[in-house]
């Protein structure tokens, strides 16, 4: 047996990703399509798989085929390894016939399952974040202290406060006061952990490790709903609760702002991720696909997954995902292209009762946007971003924070305009 055997990873799968809409109308935000190639899932199950730990459940509830799909099609232990990745969804039993009330909720939901593996350690993921973390550190830590509950922290900009639980740790590492999202100024200053004057606090990132049977005692014939709004609180004074400090990059996907503005800066040389690092690989469904083809075009600063076919087109700062088809005259600025899960012939054609092809036509220009998966842009379409914190529905496109977000499956006519009038 590993040094880490003995811990249960559990990712939480989230709610109805409401500020993720229109990318969660038909999945759940784990699996959301990111960078080209990956859902956001890939991310804490590659950080547990580079930890050496392999005993993985995801916790899912709202549009869960796409994820279930997916993570059943990638992550496949041989039958020579202890490891699994399972899926617990929300279900009906004699104790409990209720959907998932917030992240405490949903670990009490699953005690049963939990209890079953044996586990000696619990540690505890959002399934929508961007970073690389060894959770080997993590654990060593929280072994190190004896601690009851270890918080992930890292160091919080003095205008960010109100995005965070801001906790305050000691000098042993130990944390003894903690504020969701405190606003208050002079609240603030009992909280301030750090020398650094524009950096004084620590907030916490979501991934906590619980000794197995303190984890129980806390859910078990309780009603705490939220790990960060009620048990973390309750807690303090009673466990032994520490901070375990990362200080490199981390990203909340939580907003089509944030997940626009993460993805772009993955297009930029020296991205703040990255994907490219040989010890902490980030791992995904394979896809058997050709290299990309590009014709005659001008791309600059690109994230261009496999598969693609471009003909005479000119993109820069976007990401352009798998099997996308870009074809003569086209402009992409700025933007987010998600790709396609198949390609098109006049099957698909007919299906959709229309005659506009697959991917993005003749003599488009695309700036500022999302365009989710198989969509079908006709030829002459214009797309320009709105003025930021403009948000508007219509029944074929959605702007969010001034992002135009073309839902799955879309058709829009040639000539289509999208934009500020």
């Amino acid at each position: 047996m590993g040094k880490y055997d003995d811990i249960l990873a559990v990712i939480l799968g989230g709610g109805r990703g409401s500020r993720l809409y229109p990318l969660t109308k038909e999945r759940s935000k784990p699996a959301v399509p990111f960078a080209g190639k990956y859902r956001l899932i890939d991310v804490p199950i590659s950080n547990c798989i580079n930890s050496e730990i392999y005993k993985i459940a995801v916790l899912t509830q709202f549009n869960s085929v796409s994820l279930h799909r997916h993570i059943n099609g990638t992550y496949q232990f041989d039958h020579f390894h202890m490891g699994w990745v399972q899926i617990w969804a929300a279900e009906q039993t004699f104790s409990g016939n209720t959907w998932y009330q917030g992240t405490a909720d949903a670990v009490r939901k699953q005690l049963l399952e939990i209890r079953a593996t044996g586990a000696k350690d619990v540690l505890i993921l959002s399934g929508d974040h961007l970073y690389h973390m060894d959770y080997r550190k993590l654990a060593d830590f929280h072994w190190q202290n004896n601690a009851d509950i270890t918080i992930a922290v890292q160091p919080v900009d003095k205008r960010d406060t109100w995005r965070f639980g801001i906790l305050k740790k000691d000098k042993d590492q130990s944390i003894s006061a903690f504020a969701e999202k405190p606003k208050d100024p002079e609240r603030l200053k009992t909280l301030v952990s750090r020398e650094d004057p524009q950096r004084p606090y620590l907030g916490s990132m979501g991934i906590y490790m619980f000794k197995a049977q303190v984890l129980f005692d806390w859910l078990d014939g309780t009603s705490y709903e939220d790990f960060g709004g009620e048990v973390i609180p309750f807690a303090l004074g009673k466990n032994k609760v520490y901070g375990f400090d990362f200080d490199e990059y981390w990203e909340d996907i939580g907003t089509i702002r944030s997940y626009y503005d993460t993805n772009l800066a993955l297009t930029q040389p020296n991205p703040p991720f990255n994907f490219f690092d040989p010890e902490n690989l980030i791992y995904t469904v394979g896809y058997f696909l050709p290299g990309s083809l590009i014709e005659n075009s001008s791309l600059k600063n690109v994230l261009l997954a496999e598969g693609c076919c471009i003909q005479s087109a000119q993109i820069e700062n976007s990401v352009v995902g798998v099997r996308s088809q870009i074809r003569k005259g086209v402009r992409v600025l700025n933007s987010v292209l998600l790709g396609n899960d198949y390609y098109d012939n006049p099957g698909f054609r007919d299906y959709r009762q229309s005659n506009v092809y697959f991917g993005i036509d003749w003599d488009c220009v695309i700036e500022g946007a999302i365009i989710d998966k198989n969509a079908c842009i006709g030829k002459g379409v214009v797309i320009q971003p709105f003025a930021p914190g403009t948000d508007l529905d219509s029944g074929q496109y959605v702007v969010r924070d001034g992002i135009v977000v073309i839902p799955k499956g879309t058709i829009l006519q040639p000539g289509t305009y999208i934009g500020p009038q």
